[in-house]
C-alpha cells in the first residue's frame, strides 16, 4: 500500500507558476512509477506527466509539454510538478498517482494508488 498526499496547489494569475508535491508513505516510493492527472469540470480525468522509478524517464501530456517539468526526490518519497505559463485551461483538480508497473505508462487504468486531489486554478 501506498499513501499518495498532493499540495501546493491553489489560486495563480495566467503566466505564473505552481509547484504541486506529492507525498508517499508506506510501502519504498522508488519502487513505483509516478504520474500525475487532472481533472477539470465536466471533462475527463487527463494524464499530464509521467516519470519512472528512478526519475530518468518523463512523459507529458500534449498540454503540458514545454510548460510543466515532473521530478522526484526518492530519498524523500516525494514527486513534484512544476507547473509554468499557467493557463486558465490548465484550472483543474491535480492528482498525483502511482503504480508498481515496471515501466512508465500514462494510461490512467494502469495507476493503483492515488491522492484526494488538489486544486489548481488560473485566473485570467
Amino acid at each position: 500500500q501506498v499513501q499518495l498526499v498532493e499540495s501546493g496547489g491553489g489560486l495563480v494569475q495566467a503566466g505564473g507558476s505552481l509547484r504541486l508535491s506529492c507525498a508517499a508513505s508506506g510501502r519504498t516510493f522508488s519502487m513505483y512509477v509516478a504520474g500525475w492527472f487532472r481533472q477539470a469540470p465536466g471533462k475527463e480525468r487527463e494524464h499530464v506527466a509521467a516519470i519512472s522509478r528512478a526519475g530518468g524517464i518523463t512523459f507529458y501530456g500534449d498540454s503540458a509539454k514545454g510548460r510543466f517539468t515532473i521530478s522526484r526526490d526518492n530519498a524523500k518519497n516525494t514527486v513534484y510538478l512544476q507547473m509554468n505559463s499557467l493557463k486558465p485551461e490548465d484550472t483543474a483538480v491535480y492528482y498525483c498517482a502511482a503504480t508498481p508497473r515496471a515501466s512508465v505508462t500514462t494510461e490512467l487504468k494502469e495507476y493503483t494508488y492515488w491522492g484526494q486531489g488538489t486544486q489548481v486554478t488560473v485566473s485570467s
